[in-house]
């Protein structure tokens, strides 16, 4: 006995009203059995306490007898909702006395326990049917006879789903009832006026609501609405033939197995069958594929079996969901009946034990497992009722405070808390042990963090526990999600196979997610992408047959929003990734660019767009998973993204001066496209703009064709459209910003100089920010290759024309002053205009070209090549392009990588080439100071006002 105090004050509360009543003879006769009952369930007694008269029927006339009085009282219960609501809740308290003792007291078996639970839930529901249909047809509203023999609502009829419907009630147990209506039956018992789903839904809510309402007298039970279709999307009462059309396109193999225990409990009972009866292809399948079975199989396979014990304790052990529990015995029959019930009718029990009998009779399962797990079903639902009976709640964990898990002891008839404790984990591992034999070797579909259960319409509490640990931070949004994606809400898995291929895909996707260290960014970026994609299959297996591919794209999701975002709008740039030369060196022509090239010259101007849009997400796409995976270093890179811009632009160019041409007729002249900044020094980035210049040659008279326009307006209008074709937003998406503003005139002038006014501009008002800018100009394209020649000819001559009055060094260290003052950085992470940053290391560059333009030696536009005789801002600046490469690829803006995930800052230290992120902070810092003191050494401030920079 838990608390002999607590027995004690029970008798004497109960032995006066005993007394007065005239059976304190029945009440001492029967304490010995009752005192331990009542010192551990402060629930029961207080029943007992509340309603004396229930404990002396059960003691007078016996649990059987008092229970046939219940259930007769409750199907003679008449009238509305208010009439019943009293009475119906005191049936329920005296039904949960008399079944606690018959239980407790050895009088019932679990069978006998569970079916007097079931036959009172049955006769409760079909009591408040009755009642809200009565209100209703008060109301006008429902115009059929009360004694129709298709029940209070023709058409109308319930189904006992899980263990309602199988006759195996728990004792604080809800109950499943799906609620369906047979249209063409349900609208001659409306009233003329009444819609019928808006009549069965309100219909629906107040049985429901009359059911657990919970009242001074209690309440009856819970119900659960939500084991009818795609319950989150769908009304409380469904129609049928939309019920049918969505098992057999989308239902799932849970939904199946759930169906194996649905019976017809309420309403139209002939409706039901026949519903039912409409449903058995889908339940039992006669024929089933490989990838069908293997999809059975998924829903034991999700669950995380362990070889040994190791883990499982009695203090907080879910006898229902957690490892060797109850659902473990369940799955282990219904994952074999749905696989060979469909050819053998005799193993489609709803009973759990009846059906272990059935697959032991058939040969399916051995006579030593069926015993072994049948006793230890018998033994999990009696202590599952007991935890239940302490307090009658919804429970199916053992209590972790040892003086409550003592009550439960007590009341399952041991005394000692460590035997049972003992007996309850060898009990659960004895389960796990043989649920793991089932259908052993095959792939597992838990995770090495635990199980991963999806099945069902609500959240398994082991499942979120797994996704707590695998570092997600709503467990429970990440769980409705995939399970929404079972349910075929998206196209990817709207097709039987794309379900199946998911079933497998998911506990890796979740797996290779947590191992990202960014499961929430991931799985938000995923959603996205697997959302977008038209069908699934393809990928889904694409996946599964590739992991590694499989844990780039996870990465991408969780360290690259930038490449994710490209992913998740334009999910068919997959099909790139399938090409062979994903992974060819970036340096090797991989023929794409050729291939565009012939296709842009195959259209019109608009369809130039499109094709050079294309191309480029597919190629920046590649190149940024090779810098993310560390295939390419900043380099490479550099040059790899330059080759597609400078492949676009030739194509541009082209289809711009082919559609200037159509609208204002042939030009005598020439033009050429130049690129300046990292375009043309071919250190691009993937958020890198283009600094373009348009240069021009043509006579002073010549005119187009048709329109007769001049060469000036004619090459304007040529490089507005090429502008535009750059920077244009396209169904296809976008390319890139263009800046013009380091040409002659700037961002007053016309956007296309002749070169002659070009080369006049240098030689006599030219000031040297402009001539910085020339050091890393490059010819791209001409329409003519003799005045592409004459191009790249007179930009070097403007850069070695002599400029004997001019303070070279007080000009470059003059603008960088200038900058420091309009251009602050933004923070450490500010690669560019930091102190000793990027911008320092190519101010030293570019003077240094200055220097060698005026001296006489070689030219270079590479920032790296013209710093060979600086090698600490060399150094400098390669580290900074290392890391900005990573952080272009994967962001668009400027993130802190502070905050970002271990594993993009572990990329970001491998790409520069040291230890770890601590190390790549350090050196950066090292190397900005020596920067800045290499700037200051070669640029010195010139006394007083700095020289003008010119």
């Amino acid at each position: 006995m838990v608390d002999p105090e607590a027995a004690d004050r029970a008798r004497e509360r109960l032995a006066e009203t005993a007394a007065d009543q005239g059976w304190a003879a029945t009440l001492d006769a029967a304490w010995p059995a009752l005192a331990p009952v009542f010192s551990a369930s402060p629930y029961l007694f207080g029943l007992a306490r509340r309603w004396p008269d229930m404990l002396r029927g059960v003691l007078e006339q016996g649990p059987d007898a008092r229970l046939a009085q219940v259930l007769a009282t409750t199907e003679a219960l008449a009238g509305g909702a208010d009439e019943i609501r009293a009475p119906l809740r005191r049936l329920k308290a005296e039904l949960h006395l008399l079944t606690a003792l018959a239980d407790l007291g050895g009088a019932w078996s679990l069978d006998h326990v569970t079916d007097a639970l079931t036959r009172f839930a049955d006769a409760s529901c079909v009591a408040a049917l009755a009642a809200v249909a009565h209100d209703q047809r008060e109301r006008g509203k429902l115009v059929s006879a009360p004694d129709d023999p298709r029940g209070p609502v023709p058409g109308l009829f319930g189904l006992a789903m899980g263990k309602h419907g199988a006759g195996e009630l728990n004792y604080s147990s809800d109950v499943d009832v799906s609620l369906f209506w047979d249209p063409d039956r349900v609208e001659g018992a409306l009233a003329s006026g009444v819609e019928p789903q808006r009549f069965l839904d309100r219909l629906t809510h107040a049985f429901a609501q009359l059911m657990q309402e919970r009242t001074g007298d209690g309440y009856v039970f819970r119900v659960d609405l939500r084991l009818r279709p795609d319950p989150s999307s769908t009304p409380p009462c469904v129609a049928a033939p939309f019920a049918l059309s969505y098992y057999e396109s989308v239902g799932q193999n849970w939904e199946r197995a759930a169906f194996i225990k649905a019976r017809p409990v309420v309403g139209d009972l002939q409706a039901g069958q026949d519903f039912l009866k409409a449903l058995t292809p889908f339940v039992w399948r006669r024929s089933l594929d490989y990838q069908a079975i293997l999809d059975v199989h998924s829903i034991k396979r999700q669950i995380h079996v362990h070889k040994t014990g190791e883990g499982l304790e009695a203090a907080g052990a879910n006898l229902k969901l957690g490892r060797g529990g109850i659902r473990e015995i369940e799955f282990f029959a219904q994952t074999q009946q749905l696989i060979l019930g469909g050819r053998d009718a005799r193993l489609r029990s709803p009973r759990t034990l009846d059906a272990l009998q059935a697959l032991t009779a058939a040969g399916h399962v051995t006579e030593e497992v069926r015993l072994e797990l049948s006793q230890a079903y018998v033994e999990l639902r009696g202590l599952e009722h007991r935890a239940q009976m302490l307090e009658d709640e919804q429970t199916h964990r053992l209590p972790v405070e040892p003086e409550r898990r003592r009550a439960v002891a007590a009341l399952a008839g041991e005394g000692d808390l460590a035997l049972f404790d003992a007996g309850v984990e060898g009990l659960l591992a004895g389960v796990n042990a043989r649920y793991g034999q089932l259908f052993e070797g095959e792939e597992d579909l838990s995770s090495p963090y635990g199980s991963l259960v999806f099945t069902g319409v609500e959240n398994d509490p082991g499942t979120l526990e797994t996704l707590g640990r695998m570092g997600f931070s709503e467990p429970a949004t990440v769980a409705d999600a995939i399970r929404s994606w079972h349910h075929g809400r998206i196209p990817a898995t709207r097709t039987a196979r794309g379900r199946e291929l998911f079933t497998r895909l998911a506990p890796r996707l979740l797996t290779a997610m947590a191992e990202t260290g960014a499961p929430d960014a991931a799985f938000r970026r995923f959603g996205t992408f697997f959302a977008g994609l038209t069908a699934g299959v393809q990928v889904q297996a694409l996946f599964l047959n590739q992991p590694a591919l499989f844990q780039t794209i996870v990465g991408v999701m969780a360290h690259a929003p930038r490449l994710a975002r490209t992913l998740g709008r334009r999910p068919a740039i997959l099909d790139s990734v399938l090409d062979a030369r994903l992974y060819l060196d970036l340096d090797e022509d991989s023929g794409v660019v050729g291939q565009m090239l012939a296709d842009a010259r195959a259209t019109d101007f608009e369809g130039a767009m499109n094709v050079t849009r294309r191309v480029h997400r597919e190629q920046a796409f590649r190149i940024g998973l090779q810098v993310l995976t560390g295939r390419a270093g900043a380099d490479a890179a550099g040059r790899g993204y330059t080759a597609l811009a400078d492949g676009i632009l030739e194509a541009l160019s082209e289809a711009a001066l082919r559609e200037v041409t159509r609208q204002a007729g042939t030009m005598d002249g020439a033009v050429a496209v130049v690129a300046l900044g990292k375009a043309g020094s071919r250190e691009m980035t993937a958020g890198s703009d283009l600094d373009l210049m348009t240069l021009y040659r043509a006579a002073p008279d010549a005119a187009s064709s048709v329109k007769g326009c001049s060469a000036d307006v004619f090459y304007v209008r040529f490089t507005q459209r090429l502008i535009a074709a750059l920077s244009a937003h396209t169904a296809e998406g976008e390319l890139y910003e263009v800046d013009m503003r380091l040409r002659p005139t700037g961002s007053k002038g016309p956007v296309a100089l002749s070169l002659s006014a070009f080369e006049a501009h240098h030689r006599d008002q030219a000031d040297t920010w402009e001539r910085m800018a020339l050091t890393r100009a490059r010819r791209v394209w001409a329409s003519d290759p003799d005045f592409g020649r004459a191009v790249e000819a007179t930009i070097e001559a403007v850069l070695r024309a002599p400029r004997p009055e001019v303070d070279l060094a007080g000009d470059v260290r003059a603008m960088r002053d200038l900058m420091d003052r309009e251009r602050a950085p933004s923070g450490f992470w500010d690669l560019k205009l930091t102190p000793g940053g990027q911008v320092d290391a190519e101010f030293i560059a570019q003077f240094r070209q200055l220097e060698a333009a005026r001296d006489g030696g070689p030219l270079t536009v590479s920032t790296v090549a013209a710093l060979a005789d600086d090698p600490v801002p060399a150094r400098s600046w390669a580290l900074h392009q290392a890391v900005g490469q990573v952080l272009a690829c994967a962001f668009d803006d400027r993130p802190d990588p502070e905050g970002e995930p271990q594993g993009l800052r572990d990329l970001m230290a491998r790409t520069a080439g040291v230890a770890d992120f601590e190390t790549l902070k350090a050196e950066m810092s090292a190397l900005r100071a020596a920067t800045r003191a290499e700037l200051e050494r070669l640029l010195p401030r010139r006394d007083g006002e700095s020289a003008r920079a010119r």
